[in-house]
């Protein structure tokens, strides 16, 4: 019965060390329990070590403390954890000249519009049908009436002067026509370096579906790729998958993220974001919000709240609008509704790589006076890139 007894106590002393052993190679959190964040966690990810330093991931951790709690009782400091298991970390390339490293994927799906038009334009001689097809080509490509009218109207002026135009001059016609709509002197500039002793704070909203959170987590590996230090705020506090997900791009950068209990209040998760980003001296601070339906007003005053709540700390320097290209003309009746809500002062256009819809970029600017900033052409960690009109021009017309 005695050797029973011990055999029985061996094995509980090595569950227990076996459960304690796994849970220091996993992920760390801590739980934040004052009344103001009761439910959030701040996810602490691992650091890589480089295997030639002979560092360890505690030596090389520089994150952000543990933010201070309200009461003594509530606080237990934990450890940096060691990197898990199975985990790769990644450097993303840097924001600059991804546009054109991306052009060739951005001409393919799009050259279509380009072919129609240099087709037409290179008839001897144009008639009033030809310039209706023009007409209907931009349209179809979600340019928009006014726009439309007016690259016709120029083309039809540029054309008389060049009637005995080659076909690369007929293309590089249109794509000054194009560039001149594209709104070249709009400010594209992110705001998102630290200033006034904070970091800079990027409330990320727009409807279901659009690539909200995944857009989240790929301006993040931009700012990274940047050199630039981020904490990620996943206040979209009723998809728990959302948390993960936006969990899962900080883990791959190395980056913080504060999440919430599923369920609980967005606004002072977001909040959160913002103080813990603030007191770890980030340069930026990216909230990603719950996806709105934009037809519910009730859904919208909410994103009011998370804005006004997280301007306690100071002013929100970017609010991006998430819309996805697809939904062609759709996409300005929602960005005129946000707007409503919040004082958008940007726009990320996502899946441009599967449609012939990229004159969306211009309908959005001209009935709106909102800039794109940022286009997403692809599903990869890697394809989201700064909105350089001159460079999209040329690959919407392509090499036609």
């Amino acid at each position: 019965m005695e050797f029973v007894l011990i055999a029985i106590a061996i094995l509980v002393v090595a569950l227990i060390a076996g459960v304690g052993l796994l849970v220091n190679r996993g992920r760390r959190t801590t739980r934040l329990d004052s009344d103001a964040v009761r439910g959030t966690t701040l996810t602490r990810p691992p650091i890589a070590p480089d295997p030639t330093s002979g560092a360890t991931a505690a030596d090389l951790y520089t994150g952000p403390p543990a933010p201070a709690r309200a009461e003594p009782d509530a606080a237990v400091e934990l450890p940096p954890a060691e990197p898990e298991p199975g985990l790769v970390f990644e450097t993303p390339p840097p924001s600059a000249g991804r546009l054109i490293r991306l052009r060739s994927r951005l001409a393919r799906s799009q050259s279509s519009l380009g072919r129609g038009l240099l087709t037409v334009l290179a008839r001897e001689k144009l008639t009033e049908d030809d310039w209706e097809e023009v007409e209907e080509t931009l349209l179809a490509a979600d340019v928009g009436v006014a726009a439309t009218t007016q690259i016709v109207n120029r083309l039809r002026t540029q054309t008389l002067v060049l009637a005995t135009a080659s076909g690369t001059q007929l293309r590089d016609l249109v794509v000054q026509e194009l560039v001149a709509v594209l709104g070249p002197d709009l400010d594209r500039t992110l705001r998102t370096s630290r200033h006034d002793g904070r970091p800079a704070v990027v409330l990320v909203v727009g409807v279901n579906g659009a690539g909200k959170t995944t857009t989240v987590g790929k301006i993040a590996r931009v700012l990274v790729g940047d050199g630039k230090s981020v904490v990620l705020g996943a206040a979209d506090t009723f998809r728990a998958a959302a948390a993960d997900q936006l969990e899962t791009w900080g883990e791959r950068v190395g980056v913080l993220t504060v999440r919430g209990r599923e369920g609980g209040d967005p606004a002072s998760v977001a909040f959160e974001a913002v103080r813990t980003g603030t007191e770890a001296e980030v340069d930026a601070v990216l909230v990603d919000t719950a996806g709105r339906l934009h037809t519910k007003s009730g859904l919208m005053d909410e994103l009011g709240k998370v804005k006004r709540v997280v301007e306690k700390h100071g002013p929100v320097d970017e609010v991006l609008l998430v819309l996805d290209a697809t939904t062609g003309q759709n996409g300005v009746v929602q960005a005129r509704v946000f707007t409503e809500a919040v004082e958008v002062t940007g726009v990320v256009l996502t899946k441009l790589d599967g449609t012939a819809k990229g004159g969306i970029v211009v309908a959005v600017q001209r009935e709106l006076g909102i800039p794109v900033k940022l286009i997403g052409l692809g599903e990869g960690p890697d394809d989201l890139a700064p909105f350089e009109p001159e460079a999209f021009a040329e690959a919407l017309v392509g090499n036609a």
